[in-house]
């Protein structure tokens, strides 16, 4: 997978699990403010990723640093890229 098709599945996979505007879905989008998602949805997503993604996402730093659409492509690219 390539990292534009990382990213368009991380957005068409939350956009349809939240109903989100693709519009709104900027790499500076903040996924409370922004989106509109609160600590529950967080939970979702991990979800929705991992089932997308076919890996685990377990709790750690970087993912409690997670603030913005950006910040959950470069994770998923990262998780990718060590499960290659």
């Amino acid at each position: 997978m390539t990292e534009q098709e990382v990213i368009e599945l991380i957005d068409s996979s939350l956009a349809e699990e939240f109903e989100l505007e693709r519009a709104d879905m900027t790499p500076e989008a903040n996924i409370y403010e922004d989106l509109g998602l609160d600590s529950l949805d967080t939970v979702d997503m991990v979800i929705v990723l991992e089932g997308a993604f076919s890996f685990k996402i377990r709790e750690e730093e970087s993912v409690r640093a997670i603030r913005t659409l950006g910040d959950i492509h470069r994770f998923v690219l990262e998780k990718v890229a060590q499960n290659s």
